[in-house]
């Protein structure tokens, strides 16, 4: 690695506990990763380092649950085909605790897009129900923001490698690791005071968009042209929240984007995805969805097909928008043009 690699890594853990948490003095704070049970070792030099700082800030105590790609992978190629409803209950019950204590709950991704390829979709869609079922207690509480939550990523060697096939190993995940380092604004000066200024910007096109009260918004690309209708009242939002026990707190790092909830019965049209969706460790590739009335009602993907439909078909939800968001293409995040993980 660069000789830089390591104080950029260790300005990265102080961006997502002082800007991202915004970690109180007296807090705990908790470190997953509910997509698979636990945070990967992939992570682990960015996680020692969140460890050290979230101490030095004044973290109680500070926990992680820890996980293994591969010992994942294990159980899909030979476990029992009846026992994919198993769910590690005590993890999502661990999680659900600290929420309601009021602790920092922290999610690092650090993933292998294709760790699942090749394997049983159906098994896949089983395990993602059965976490869906345990881990709502948790889903809810984080989606009221009952407390401060962030998530961030750090490179694995198989995503880095899948964003940059032609470098070596060790040239692809210094790569990636930059990658982060830029959309996460770490190239400037004073990282911190960058965010604060980014953050204001983000609440001020928030201001703007629901002050607009826009009827619709229409989207046309390669491949799209979609009206995605809005409710009436509806209210923008981006960058910074406010947690139910009063912690002002960033919950993507990086963030671009400023986000609304469209008209469930008012999306009309074709929207085709320019970048594959990493979804439960597979890539779902060229996904095209056409919706009439604001529901999905036919789709198709080069890779992952299967996995998608399963995924439309999981309740009566899951087939329309729960989101829009409005990102610039003069962001980092857009500029990258290389699949992210959050």
């Amino acid at each position: 690695m660069h000789s830089t690699f390591e104080p950029t890594l260790q300005k990265y853990a102080e961006l997502i506990v002082k800007i991202g948490l915004n970690l109180q003095t007296g807090q705990r704070l908790v470190i997953h990763n509910s997509r698979h049970n636990g945070v990967s070792l992939n992570a682990a030099p960015l996680i020692r380092k969140i460890v050290a700082s979230a101490y030095q800030n004044g973290a109680r105590f500070v926990d992680i649950l820890w996980s293994d790609e591969q010992i994942n992978r294990l159980r899909f190629e030979s476990a029992p085909a009846d026992s994919f409803e198993e769910y590690p209950i005590w993890q999502a019950k661990a999680v659900e605790e600290y929420l309601r204590n009021g602790d920092a709950v922290l999610t690092v991704l650090s993933e292998d897009p294709d760790l699942l390829a090749n394997l049983d979709p159906e098994k896949i869609a089983i395990t993602q129900k059965s976490a869906r079922k345990w881990l709502k207690p948790v889903n809810d509480l984080i989606s009221h923001n009952a407390t401060n939550w962030v998530v961030a990523s750090a490179p694995a060697p198989a995503w880095a490698n899948k964003v940059f096939p032609r470098l070596s190993q060790e040239n692809s995940l210094e790569k990636l690791w930059q990658s982060i380092f830029k959309t996460c604004r770490l190239d400037q000066e004073d990282p911190i005071d960058s965010w604060r200024k980014h953050d204001l910007d983000l609440q001020t096109r928030s201001s703007y968009m629901t002050q607009k009260a826009y009827t619709a918004l229409h989207f046309t690309g390669p491949g799209t042209d979609l009206t995605v209708g809005m409710p009436d009242g509806h209210i923008w939002h981006g960058g910074s929240a406010v947690s139910e026990n009063g912690i002002n707190f960033i919950p993507n790092l990086p963030t671009e984007e400023i986000f609304s909830m469209p008209h469930k019965e008012k999306v009309d049209g074709v929207v085709r995805a320019s970048m594959p969706l990493n979804y439960a460790g597979t890539l779902i590739e060229d996904i095209s969805l056409t919706f009439a009335g604001g529901k999905v009602v036919r789709l198709s993907a080069s890779k992952g097909e299967t996995l998608l439909r399963r995924l439309i078909e999981t309740d009566e939800g899951a087939a329309h928008l729960g989101e829009v968001a409005l990102v610039p293409n003069s962001s980092p995040i857009a500029q990258s043009k290389i699949l992210t993980l959050l």
